[in-house]
């Protein structure tokens, strides 16, 4: 039901096919940049952080070389669907071709922001291609989310060729430990999230310490909660991680995640990404 509207190159489309040449580099090599967002009430609420999204599409396109589309277009079509959805996926193509589709919150989200949820740690080889970039080429991450479902996760960590966690199949990765956040440096080759990039601006604004390091083996171990957070998500508690060996168990309720929950929610994410 929800995949039976989008808005492609222009127009508005009811169906659910959209017909591409055999030859698209967008088919063939998975040659788009994409971002998904979360309406709150109106693309214009500080929340839904609009500019900062198109920001991250018109970063990627200018790294890439490609066209920029027809952005007063493509804020039409995003608004066009913002009136059935509360969630965005806006996809540009090399030549500048928008494509949005709509879908809906899941139905356990509440459940997952209060219980939490069960992640599986990926082999290296499943690695985000282009990890600064949100591309359409997510084999990697599609994989380890089917392998981490598979073995009774929700979710799946990336890992690097030396078993640092990276980040998970969806967004980033945060643990507390000693009265502090930590979560892995973008030099490790992370997607920089938005609500990442914001936390991270409201703490330190606040004098809090948000610490930025490689996630090994012995750090891991000493953390007292451990959550992801994305845009849509946004901040999920990890209750159980499932590794080869062992399982490593945490608090979902731990306080820390109210102080998170209450950061992204007291200000304007554009305030702090300037």
């Amino acid at each position: 039901m929800e995949k039976l509207v989008f808005w492609y190159d222009g127009h508005l489309i009811r169906g659910q096919k959209l017909e591409l040449a055999i030859d698209d580099p967008a088919l063939i090599y998975g040659a788009t940049v994409f971002t998904t967002l979360r309406v709150y009430q109106s693309l214009d609420h500080p929340l839904t952080s609009w500019t900062e999204h198109l920001t991250r599409l018109r970063s990627s396109l200018e790294a890439f070389h490609w066209s920029q589309p027809d952005w007063e277009r493509t804020h039409q079509g995003a608004t066009l669907l913002a009136t059935q959805f509360p969630v965005l996926k806006i996809v540009i193509f090399p030549d500048g071709r928008e494509w949005i589709t709509g879908r809906f919150l899941p139905q356990d989200l509440a459940q997952r922001q209060q219980n939490g949820i069960v992640a599986w740690v990926a082999d290296s080889h499943l690695q985000r291609s282009l990890p600064n970039h949100k591309t359409g080429n997510y084999l990697a991450p599609w994989l380890a989310l089917q392998q981490a479902q598979r073995a009774g996760a929700q979710e799946a960590i990336l890992t690097d060729d030396t078993g640092n966690w990276l980040e998970t199949s969806t967004g980033n990765l945060w643990g507390w430990r000693n009265g502090s956040w930590w979560t892995p440096p973008l030099k490790a080759g992370i997607l920089p999230g938005i609500l990442r990039n914001h936390l991270i601006h409201k703490l330190r604004w606040q004098n809090e310490e948000v610490i930025e390091k490689s996630w090994n083996a012995e750090l891991i171990e000493t953390f007292e909660a451990i959550a992801y957070t994305n845009c849509v998500m946004e901040v999920i508690p990890i209750h159980t991680i499932l590794r080869d060996a062992d399982s490593l168990l945490y608090d979902p309720a731990h306080l820390s995640f109210q102080r998170l929950r209450g950061l992204f929610f007291t200000s304007p994410l554009r305030r702090f990404s300037e």
